[in-house]
């Protein structure tokens, strides 16, 4: 499984509906396992953004289409990045140094 980090914005209807962040952290664990990807973990958090979403997804197909179903509830916007464990990265590393 390939690991996204996804970085949250409460849009104006996510903050006004704050109570509920909860829930909705709970309802999108489980869309996506719908889908064949995992909500790893979720962080509320201080700063410019509001959340951060750790997904683990097969490919970036799937990780694209949770987050386009997440965004498209209208609470949150994303921004995405593809993270690289160690292991990954040795490969990486390995492959760059021929």
């Amino acid at each position: 499984m390939l690991t996204y980090v996804a970085l949250l914005n409460w849009t104006d209807q996510g903050i006004r509906n704050y109570k509920d962040t909860a829930k909705r952290s709970e309802d999108f664990g489980a869309a996506a396992q719908k889908l064949g990807a995992k909500l790893l973990n979720i962080y509320w958090t201080v700063g410019p953004y509001d959340l951060v979403a750790v997904v683990e997804a097969p490919d970036d197909e799937t990780a694209t289409a949770v987050l386009l179903q997440l965004g498209g509830v209208g609470n949150v916007r994303t921004t995405t990045l593809r993270a690289f464990g160690r292991e990954e990265m040795d490969r990486i590393i390995g492959e760059a140094a021929g």
